[in-house]
């Protein structure tokens, strides 16, 4: 299983880098770092969401994804390394299908709001969003494999959903955008 952490602080890294999971180093800011890095900050904002009661599928569904995104992660520190397959992608779509079949219809934008499961939910969201673009921009760089981006995708379809399925579960409702406001 690899080395173990038993000292948290190495020193390795005052000097602006750190290490791969191949062993090689590369500046902090490097884009390969900032996508993993944002991968692990999407893994945590779930776990911000996973703080509060939730459904136990969806409890369930949310800790499946924790562990896929730590692969993810894995995956995106190891050049070369596969850990997220299609199968991973084709799961979370069938998950987004099933949540999303007894939804309404969305015919205005809705706000991140709806109560603190799904504002938690909308902001993992859009840390996720912001992990595809980070990865999007590794990809313009070097290899990334296909299902890795897909799954940020797919993965940030399925948190919106989840965001309107808890919103309606609390019995707050979806806070939808009022567009008109402006123009009273």
């Amino acid at each position: 299983m690899g080395n173990r952490l038993s000292r948290i602080y190495t020193r390795t890294g005052d000097d602006g880098s750190t290490g791969l999971g191949d062993g090689s180093r590369v500046d902090k800011d490097d884009v390969r770092v900032d996508a993993f890095g944002t991968v692990d900050e999407a893994n945590s904002a779930l776990g911000v969401l996973l703080a509060v009661a939730l459904p136990d599928d969806i409890r369930a569904l949310l800790t499946t994804v924790q562990h896929q995104l730590f692969d993810l992660g894995g995956e995106l520190c190891i050049p070369g390394h596969a850990a997220i397959t299609e199968a991973d992608v084709l799961a979370l779509e069938q998950q987004l299908d099933h949540y999303n079949a007894d939804l309404p219809a969305l015919r205005e934008f809705i706000l991140p709001a709806g109560g603190e499961a799904a504002a938690r939910c909308h902001l993992a969201r859009a840390i996720v969003r912001r992990a595809e673009r980070c990865t999007v921009r590794l990809a313009r760089q070097q290899a990334v494999r296909a299902p890795a981006l897909q799954y940020l995708n797919r993965l940030s379809d399925l948190l919106f959903v989840l965001a309107r399925v808890l919103a309606r579960a609390d019995g707050h409702g979806e806070v939808f955008w009022q567009h008109a406001r402006r123009h009273r």
